[in-house]
């Protein structure tokens, strides 16, 4: 298999590079934007509230995300305790054991001691699992997105990203909770799960068969498009973009060459399946976070007798918004819009990874899910922010409310610059050279990205064209294309387009959640009550 996608790569490339040299990416580009635009215009579909227009999708998101977190009485900060010791393994006895020592409760009528083991079903830990779900998640967004978010919305923006992933926390707990009640398990072992399941099979179990199937086909159409552009060709530019930068490469087949070899490396993760995939993104993610949250650490406390000025601005700005910033709405749908693309939840793609845990208590899982917001948006993007409003106190560099797409205005240059650029030169101005770290994490948050999303979407792709061995190679040989494709060519378009597909999940992904969160509850009085039959009998 590996010999065959290195011979398919090796004919590739005159083929790419010649469409490099011809243009062929402007001409795809040029010919795709309207539909792009269309697709992102109703992704993004607006309605008029006090003056400003806010996007549906967003009011689905912070509806669903305020409801959860008020229905399951604050898991966010109620439940923490318990994620942490969960996903530490402090209650993995409750797995191990079987039913009768562990004297569990009488399900749908099956008699204790005879239930199956369920236990023994699952392909990776819980924390196997988070890293998967971490590393589709932390990424670009954090480095790049929060740089834009905030010269966009100022620095209230912040405050408004961490409420977004606070109560976003809610939700991940819930469709994770889910993806695990109503994943299957194949006879070899191989776990199949995700919102396309819990969507088809829970609404059929509620009465609704019709509008499940329906919904569960959407979304896995929706993943798929998203794992081949953002989850994957988006990734791979940036990458691309990035490393022929540091290193000052040039040539019309730079991003070819640098596609090829980042498809081979994806391509010997993807083929070895879940396991594979959590075995990589377990060591890549602690190594890559742990990299960028020292050196924010470092930057925070080299500016620690700012800190109490830089929390008044972000705390003042979340309320009374500097002139031209677009008033206080305006700053909350930038931080929520923000947030929602970095933490993802309610799009439900990570239930596709956490699906994949060994356990035989959904809730279990649900509660490792409720960190990864907490990592992603509340730690990461809150110190991401951090910098980048300490730089600006330091040398000015913008003015609040310059930006233009993803793009910032810089004061002294008058030059727009990316969200990556600004963040780059925040940090090395505090850490001189921490571009070429910060490059180097960029390319490992890209490449564990694609690994992940390669899972989202192969699940997904399995859920509409079969099991088969030949479902499975067709759709990995496409993946690893759309890598080279992506570092290739400047497909502007596509990328726009497949962004707006991972928003557009949260349509048929929080419909589900509504209907079904009642399961929910159902699962987490099981884990609770069996945790503390646990520890009376310790």
């Amino acid at each position: 298999m590996k010999y065959r996608l290195l011979t398919a790569f090796s004919l590739l490339l005159p083929l790419l590079s010649s469409a490099q040299e011809k243009g062929l990416d402007e001409k795809v580009n040029d010919a795709f934007m309207p539909f792009a635009t269309w697709w992102e215009g109703f992704v993004l579909t607006s309605i008029p509230i006090a003056g400003y227009d806010l996007p549906l999708v967003l009011i689905l998101l912070i509806f669903g995300a305020s409801f959860f977190t008020i229905t399951f009485k604050f898991p966010n900060i109620t439940k923490f305790p318990l994620a942490i010791n969960t996903v530490r393994g402090k209650y993995d006895d409750l797995d191990h054991h079987s039913a009768e020592k562990t004297e569990l409760n009488v399900v749908d009528g099956d008699i204790p001691g005879t239930i199956k083991d369920e236990s023994k079903e699952g392909e990776v830990s819980h924390f196997q699992a988070l890293a998967t779900a971490v590393s589709g998640t932390v990424g670009l967004g954090n480095i790049a997105g929060v740089a834009v978010a905030i010269a966009l919305g100022g620095p209230g923006a912040t405050f408004w990203m961490i409420v977004c992933g606070l109560i976003g926390m809610s939700t991940k707990f819930v469709e994770c909770t889910l993806g695990v009640k109503y994943r299957d398990v194949g006879p070899d072992g191989t776990v199949y799960g995700g919102p396309m399941y819990y969507l088809s099979k829970g609404l059929k179990e509620r009465g609704f068969k019709g509008l499940g199937k329906i919904l569960a086909v959407v979304f896995a159409i929706l993943c798929v498009g998203a794992s081949f552009g953002g989850g994957n060709a988006f990734q791979s530019n940036q990458a691309a973009v990035q490393l022929s930068t540091m290193l000052n490469l040039e040539g019309g087949a730079t991003g070819v060459i640098i596609g090829i070899i980042l498809a081979i490396l994806v391509g010997i993760v993807i083929i070895g399946g879940i396991k594979k995939i959590a075995s990589v993104t377990e060591k890549i993610v602690p190594f890559m976070a742990g990299v960028y949250v020292l050196a924010s650490l470092i930057i925070i406390f080299a500016n620690i007798k700012y800190i109490g000025d830089a929390f008044g601005m972000i705390f003042a700005g979340a309320f009374t918004p500097e002139a031209g910033l677009g008033g206080i709405l305006g700053v909350i749908i930038v931080g929520f819009q923000r947030a929602a693309f970095s933490n993802e939840a309610g799009a439900g793609s990570a239930a596709i990874a956490h699906s994949a845990v060994k356990t035989k208590y959904p809730a279990s899982e649900g509660v490792v899910a409720l960190l990864e917001p907490f990592i992603d948006t509340v730690v990461i993007c809150t110190m991401t922010a951090l910098v980048i409003i300490f730089f600006n106190m330091d040398v000015g560099a913008f003015d609040y409310g310059n930006a233009v797409g993803s793009t910032v205005l810089l004061t002294e240059s008058n030059t727009y610059v990316g969200g990556v650029d600004l963040t780059s030169m925040a940090y090395d101005s505090v850490i001189p050279g921490f571009r070429y770290v910060l490059t180097i994490a960029i390319i490992l948050f890209a490449f564990s990205t694609m690994i992940s999303w390669s899972y989202y979407g192969l699940q997904s792709w399995k859920f509409l064209f079969g099991r088969g061995r030949k479902a499975d190679i067709v759709y990995k040989v496409l993946f690893l294309l759309f890598v080279v494709i992506g570092a290739a060519a400047t497909l502007d378009a596509v990328i726009k387009f497949s962004d707006a597909m991972i928003l557009a999940l949260v349509f048929p992904n929080m419909i589900g959640l509504l209907f079904l969160f009642p399961k929910v509850k159902e699962e987490m009085a099981k884990y609770l009550n069996d945790i503390k039959g646990l520890v009376t009998n310790k």
